[in-house]
């Protein structure tokens, strides 16, 4: 028996068709991310990235929560949670602050106090801020700083990108994820978690494009200069193209879902050689046969106008002819054969398919060494990224992990919630903003690493 002090991160995607939680250690003396365990399982309470049943949802959490501490011996207790959906919006603000130390000298501090000023501004009743990221800072006239920490100064504007969503959604999100026995560290737009984990430090920098094409929406961060640009999410994704298979061929979502996958191809010049496909029948039906070209027609449309409304919405951020890395595309519907030559031919630019990458794993590499699992990866980072996991101070015993002191005080808070339940749904929106405040204090260090 062994005490040992261990830094665990977990991050959390609570998506359309999927739920996954993995659970990380980051090697102190190395940069080596240990994948220690993971769960996955079917996603039956969201709609659009936006949750719409709470019972099936939590019960999906609590699933794979369970496989993942299974798997890893560790009891989890705080995750980083990924949002997404089409209630998301974004856009640009600016701020202003002065500097009344007696050196002139900008602290972290005043960086803080100017982002909270940004905070200020006039959004929907219904809305509620998640990130407030920084672009660039003017000092006393002189644009184009990045980090004014430690520079001498009166007057502090910012240019800033903020993301906001609705409020009944995240407090649902929050509610399902309390509800299965967690807390929530953090919560991450979508996008830029699967940023962190398949962008590379130099396509930020010449620019690029990241498309997360998940199950029930279709997520855009654009990157320049190592900073976040513009970000959107439009509920157009894989469970669409599904569905067309459904519509089209007669068939239920579960045949649909496996015929997309085992011989779908989203771009007719993929196909080398056609073959028939034998489709099962419906209540007794004879079954009956297609070929590959036949379901390609079907796919094609759906995946046409997903890269036609991605290039829209480069064309408006205006960084269209910014993006010298060009596209890359994650996410599950990715993995539909032929979606990066479809999107090079309709974007009419360099595309790559993103999977987790940019650090050196341990332990469950070949099950996360997939599109379809760059958020979940992502929200990990980030959580090792500006909070260094949780420190849990942990007994194992024969590969198993019993927590201590940090299980107690966790006991002691989920007691006090129970004892305070009828002002649960009340309080679970200023939980998000005190989370949202920490995330802004760290969101400098991070960008500045990004």
């Amino acid at each position: 028996m062994t005490e040992t002090q261990q830094h665990i991160a977990v991050g959390l995607d609570i998506g359309t068709t999927k739920i996954c939680a993995i659970v990380a250690q980051k090697d102190p003396g190395s940069n080596i991310i240990k994948i220690l365990g993971m769960g996955v399982a079917d996603s039956e309470g969201l709609n659009r990235g936006v949750v719409v049943n709470i019972d099936k949802t939590v019960a999906a959490i609590k699933r794979v929560i369970a496989d993942a501490e299974q798997q890893s011996g560790i009891t989890i207790k705080e995750v980083v949670v990924g949002i997404a959906g089409d209630h998301i919006e974004s856009f640009q603000s600016r701020g202003i602050v002065g500097i009344s130390s007696p050196t002139n000298e900008i602290s972290k501090k005043d960086v803080d106090r100017l982002l909270e000023e940004t905070r200020k501004i006039s959004i929907s009743a219904d809305k509620k801020i998640i990130h407030i990221i920084p672009q660039d800072f003017t000092i006393d006239g002189q644009d184009g700083i990045i980090d004014p920490v430690g520079m001498s100064g009166v007057r502090m504007e910012a240019n800033v990108h903020i993301v906001t969503g609705l409020g009944t959604a995240i407090q649902n999100l929050h509610k399902c994820v309390e509800r299965a026995g967690l807390k929530i560290k953090d919560l991450v737009l979508e996008p830029l978690a699967s940023a962190m984990s398949v962008l590379t430090p130099e396509e930020k920098e010449v620019g690029v494009a990241l498309v997360d094409i998940g199950g029930g929406t279709t997520d855009i961060a654009i990157f320049e200069e190592n900073l976040v640009r513009y970000t959107s999410v439009f509920a157009i994704a894989g469970k669409q193209v599904t569905d067309d298979v459904r519509k089209g061929l007669g068939i239920i979502q579960e045949q649909a879902e496996r015929l997309k996958r085992d011989y779908g191809h989203s771009f007719g010049a993929s196909i080398e050689k056609d073959e028939v496909i034998m489709v099962p029948g419906v209540g007794g039906r004879a079954p009956k046969e297609i070929t590959k070209n036949y379901l390609c027609n079907i796919l094609q449309p759906r995946m046409e106008e997903i890269f036609e409304f991605i290039q829209a919405e480069i064309m408006k951020s205006q960084f269209g002819n910014q993006l010298g890395a060009g596209v890359v595309i994650t996410g599950g519907t990715s993995l539909l054969r032929g979606t990066d030559e479809l999107a090079q031919h309709i974007l009419q630019m360099p595309v790559k398919i993103g999977i987790p990458s940019g650090f050196t794993y341990s332990g469950l590499v070949p099950e996360i060494e997939n599109p379809m699992y760059a958020t979940s990866v992502g929200l990990v980072l980030w959580d090792i990224q500006n909070y260094g996991g949780s420190s849990l101070n942990t007994t194992i015993v024969e590969g198993e992990s019993v927590q201590t002191e940090t299980e107690e005080s966790a006991k002691m808070e989920t007691e006090m919630d129970e004892k305070n339940g009828t002002e649960a749904g009340d309080n679970s929106i200023n939980k998000v903003k005190e989370q949202v405040t920490k995330g802004i204090r760290n969101i400098g260090r991070f960008l500045k690493e990004l």
